[in-house]
């Protein structure tokens, strides 16, 4: 597998809050800027999504892919992993971990991992894991803070 990814972002809001915004995969292509599609394909008995498939087109990139998620039971932690090799994966690992602060604020780390189907330099493949990380960070605190404001 390919070296792991991690950059962190402190969200104004509580972790269930943060946690219902990740949670809720099909409206994902109304805040992440990449995701075209989100769809639910199982669930676990609980309600929380076992398996979804995105479709992407981050104009340098366009894949379609599944993904199987796992979640601690208080949701401070939400992980998932590339369920078969996609056109541009080969595999993928990620997670969410959330963790209240004082202020009521909640640290938000996000790791990942993508092993690409194309070759790639690995200074290239960093640059482009940050971009994705940055973007899919900076995408979640909107979301989020912007739900807070609407409630």
């Amino acid at each position: 597998m390919a070296d792991s990814s991690t950059q962190s972002i402190i969200i104004g809001a509580s972790p269930d809050r943060v946690a219902a915004v990740i949670c809720d995969f099909p409206s994902y292509p109304e805040w992440t800027d990449a995701v075209r599609e989100a769809e639910v394909i199982e669930e676990y008995e609980d309600g929380y999504a076992s398996q979804v498939r995105f479709v992407l087109d981050a104009t340098v990139m366009a894949d379609e892919y599944v993904l199987a998620y796992a979640y601690a039971d208080d949701l401070s932690r939400i992980e998932w992993h590339l369920v078969a090799p996609s056109k541009m994966q080969k595999a993928q690992r990620g997670a969410y971990d959330l963790v209240a602060n004082a202020d009521g604020s909640t640290t938000v780390t996000y790791t990942l991992e993508v092993e690409l189907a194309v070759g790639m330099l690995g200074m290239f493949r960093r640059k482009a894991e940050k971009m994705i990380m940055d973007a899919a960070l900076k995408q979640l605190k909107r979301r989020v803070e912007a739900s807070g404001a609407a409630q």
